[in-house]
């Protein structure tokens, strides 16, 4: 007897590929086939992208699954899972498309494979509209081994919109089961610091013009502590095409970290790419949370699989995050709670508190 197939309406709340990334990682862990209607339908481009469909791809590969309706374009697929195995893993988005993005997709699974696996990921790995490899690597990797596993992320090769051309890759051993995480006391700031990079024919000033510009908006509003931001000129051999950008990460007593960043697009001026990171950064120290906005829907998958209650401050609840967690109840049966910090120190700000009570997921391998 065939388990029920999930629905997934892939129109609803983000209503983009997040949707598709959190209901099929899911559905490969638990082994639930799963049918997801209206991909990506309000966007101006619908349906799958090819960063989304060679994120598809791999989760069918790394679990002998079976996949239908998985074409450029197409607002249909129906997804049949099976073993998670370990080994060497590959995704190719022959674009841009994000490298991080297909991480997040791979990373849960491959957490409760029978053996150690090694995911080779090639696109952009500082593209528009996806974290960029370095907060992955800076903020998400240090924050998420919190859950007690650990990752190692190769860059090999950087890679910008248009072209890509960038790759990964990231070795990680299975688990028994995931710890819960607490990440309520933000702490003080203790320490600022990031890269602004060039790479290909852009000019090494362009580098130096986002640091500065960077270093002067934050120094308004943060005077006692050093802000250390490197310019950074990428080597010839580890990054294809051009480009530009700048990450900023501040770090706190108690080990949170919150980041600001930006890239450079054709026609933008470096103090605006810089001053673009610093406001994001200051903006996300100004709501009291524990983690940023971008860290708190990446790590919605990893409490719904947790063993015991996790809790996560944060500011105000994005829309991603609400989704991944709408999809983590109707797909994992986990249990979430968002409610106000009730604080003193959090009075007057817009911040939350996320609890859920973990499934505990156990590896079936080990």
């Amino acid at each position: 007897m065939a388990a029920q197939r999930v629905e997934v309406d892939g129109g609803i709340m983000e209503g983009g590929g997040q949707i598709l990334r959190v209901s099929t990682a899911l559905s490969c862990l638990l082994g639930l086939p799963l049918r997801v209607q209206k991909i990506r339908a309000g966007r101006s481009t619908p349906g799958l992208r090819p960063q989304h469909l060679s994120g598809l791809e791999m989760i069918r590969d790394l679990c002998d699954g079976q996949l239908e309706g998985a074409e450029i374009g197409s607002t249909e697929i129906m997804f049949t899972p099976e073993k998670i195995k370990g080994g060497i893993h590959t995704a190719d988005t022959k674009t841009a498309g994000s490298v991080c993005l297909l991480m997040q997709v791979s990373m849960p699974c491959v957490l409760f494979a029978a053996s150690p696996s090694e995911l080779r990921l090639k696109g952009g790995t500082n593209a528009e509209m996806a974290p960029q490899i370095d907060y992955t690597a800076m903020v998400f990797k240090p924050i998420v081994e919190k859950f007690g596993f650990k990752f190692n992320c190769d860059i090999k090769m950087r890679g910008y919109y248009p072209k890509g051309g960038g790759e990964v890759i990231v070795r990680m051993s299975p688990v028994k089961q995931l710890n819960p995480i607490n990440l309520t006391d933000r702490g003080s700031v203790t320490k600022i610091y990031g890269r602004a990079f060039v790479a290909g024919v852009l000019p090494f000033k362009v580098a130096k013009d986002m640091a500065a510009a960077a270093v002067r908006c934050i120094r308004k509003e943060i005077r006692d502590l050093y802000v250390n931001i490197q310019p950074v000129q990428e080597p010839k051999d580890q990054a294809f095409g051009n480009g530009n950008g700048i990450i900023i990460i501040a770090e706190t007593s108690t080990g949170c970290l919150f980041a600001g960043s930006s890239l450079g697009k054709r026609g933008v001026n470096a103090d605006k790419v810089g001053i673009e990171a610093a406001e994001m950064l200051l903006a996300n120290l100004r709501h009291g949370g524990a983690v940023d906005e971008y860290l708190q829907d990446q790590l919605i998958i990893f409490m719904a699989l947790a063993c015991g209650v996790s809790r996560i401050k944060t500011g105000p609840v994005t829309l991603h995050t609400q989704t991944a967690i709408h999809f983590a109840e109707q797909l994992a049966k986990a249990k979430f709670s968002v409610k106000k910090s009730e604080d003193e120190e959090d009075a007057s700000k817009d911040t939350y508190i996320i609890e859920c009570q973990g499934i505990g997921m156990t590896n079936p391998y080990l």
